[in-house]
């Protein structure tokens, strides 16, 4: 009995993809989309091959928030995994390499509520503009721990691998072990080339 559940559990994981995937700006071959998962902005939303959303996530790409209107981009590179309840947010741009695996509940982000101004911390956070501080870039072969959170303006190198419950805020080298709150480069690797 239960190999016809799991049977049936994949069929309907195919089925929700073939339907959703024409909503994405390109979506690849072999890529699956998690279930009860938000989209928004799917238009700017590009997706590679052999790409794996876990369930219960969210992808959401803002071209208008209340007043504001913007450009955002998620570009998302071949023979990925996002693990289940992770988020991936955009105002301006996203870009996950290659090869890159995240653990579950991992945030990435571009953007914010508001900047850390008197004028704006008066304003309920809801009621503040989106505010980005600079495009994520995250290079290929990126292992991102479950818990961790990617903040705007920040790049992570190839290779690198970021631990669980990090807060990542400044730019990570690649082949780099990265950990904490905020995170620190505990271990570097060269690689000859």
């Amino acid at each position: 009995m239960s190999k016809i559940l799991y049977y049936w559990e994949r069929l309907k994981v195919h089925v929700y993809t073939a339907i959703r995937k024409r909503m994405f700006k390109s979506f690849g071959k072999h890529s699956f989309l998690g279930r009860n998962s938000v989209y928004i902005g799917e238009q700017y939303i590009s997706i590679g091959d052999d790409f794996v959303l876990g369930n219960d996530s969210r992808l959401t790409a803002w071209d208008c928030y209340s007043d504001q209107c913007f450009t955002p981009e998620i570009q998302i590179g071949n023979n990925c995994s996002i693990g289940q309840q992770s988020h991936i947010t955009a105002i301006n741009r996203i870009v996950i390499g290659n090869n890159v695996l995240t653990g579950p509940k991992v945030l990435i982000t571009d953007n914010a509520h508001g900047e850390f101004k008197a004028e704006q911390l008066v304003i309920a956070p809801l009621q503040r503009p989106l505010y980005s501080k600079g495009a994520v870039i995250i290079d290929d072969n990126v292992w991102i721990g479950e818990k961790a959170s990617v903040m705007p303006g920040v790049h992570i190198g190839k290779g690198a691998i970021i631990a669980a419950n990090s807060v990542v805020t400044h730019d990570i080298p690649a082949y780099s072990l990265a950990a904490g709150v905020p995170a620190k480069i505990i271990k570097q690797i060269t690689i000859d080339k």
